[in-house]
């Protein structure tokens, strides 16, 4: 009995394995969403557009959902390690969805003002989450934008790893000309992206806008295009040139990129000491190394999925 129940065990445990591999390898069919198109357009490059064109890929609620489930497939898919994300249509998006996303604000559910007030700091963290989990991937993300990025389209880009941008693109914060504060992430990261305190207070108090020629002059996007064509042509170039490498480096650097933006540089060496004790014991180091003897690339070196 005991070692029928051995076999049985063992047996168990390759099926559950066989499932994580067929959830962490899931290709783009299983990547389906009312608001997001997901496709490979080369190997282990993910591109999400944001699909909404006939509503200026406006977000409404199922944007916000949809974004935290997609990106939290797109850290765990060992097929994926870069991904770019554009808007389809016209736009890159023109905002929030105001009618659509009224009623999660505008109409109280409680009598007491201190649990209503409960209530919407929840959603508002929801909301946050949105954006926060394109930082938490572990994959690379490049953002790729034409034409209008508007009021939550600066929380989304600002929260992405690398911006290109085309000729015709301008960036708005616009959420003080419909009442509020931006709550999302924008007045958190847009400072660390540009480091001019004082552009980003004027664009923030004023909600003008940031045409291309003075988002690449102040950094928040490091490339211009001239078209969206061109634009997504370089964004998947760069994106292969990243899926080149190792994942286990790729993945490594931007774990620790993030984090030594919020910690001291001794908090931060510490911290990559700690990751690197582990993650140069990596046979991918070997593997460089001998293709770099070979007088060979990353690109000629078969990296194991991570």
């Amino acid at each position: 009995m005991a070692v029928i129940r051995g076999l049985l065990r063992r047996d168990l445990h390759k099926v559950v394995l066989g499932l994580r591999n067929m959830s962490s390898e899931a290709g783009p069919s299983s990547y389906t969403y009312e608001t997001l198109k997901v496709t490979t357009p080369a190997d282990h490059i993910f591109h999400v557009e944001i699909n909404r064109p006939e509503k200026r890929n406006a977000m409404n609620k199922a944007f916000w959902r949809e974004m935290v489930v997609c990106f939290r497939a797109l850290g765990e898919d060992k097929n994926c390690r870069a991904v770019v994300i554009s808007g389809a249509g016209k736009m890159f998006t023109s905002g929030i969805d105001l009618m659509d996303m009224a009623g999660d604000f505008l109409q109280p559910q409680e009598d007491d003002a201190a649990r209503n007030a409960w209530n919407i700091r929840k959603k508002i963290c929801e909301y946050q989450e949105t954006f926060s989990v394109i930082e938490k991937c572990t994959k690379p993300v490049i953002a790729a934008v034409h034409n209008g990025c508007i009021g939550g389209g600066v929380d989304l880009v600002t929260a992405c790893d690398i911006r290109y941008c085309s000729q015709d693109a301008y960036f708005q914060v616009k959420e003080v000309d419909v009442g509020l504060a931006a709550d999302v992430g924008t007045l958190q990261r847009l400072p660390n992206v540009i480091g001019n305190r004082s552009l980003v207070n004027e664009l923030a108090f004023t909600a003008r806008k940031m045409m291309s020629d003075e988002a690449l002059s102040s950094g928040l996007v490091s490339r211009v295009f001239p078209d969206k064509s061109s634009l997504l042509s370089a964004a998947f170039d760069l994106a292969s040139e990243i899926a080149s490498k190792s994942p286990v480096a790729v993945q490594g650097t931007k774990v620790n990129l993030v984090y030594s933006r919020d910690h001291s540089v001794e908090e931060s060496l510490n911290y990559m000491a700690t990751w690197n004790m582990s993650m140069l014991q990596t046979q991918d180091i070997m593997s460089s190394a001998q293709a770099a003897l070979q007088k060979k690339t990353p690109k000629d070196v078969t990296f194991s999925k991570l």
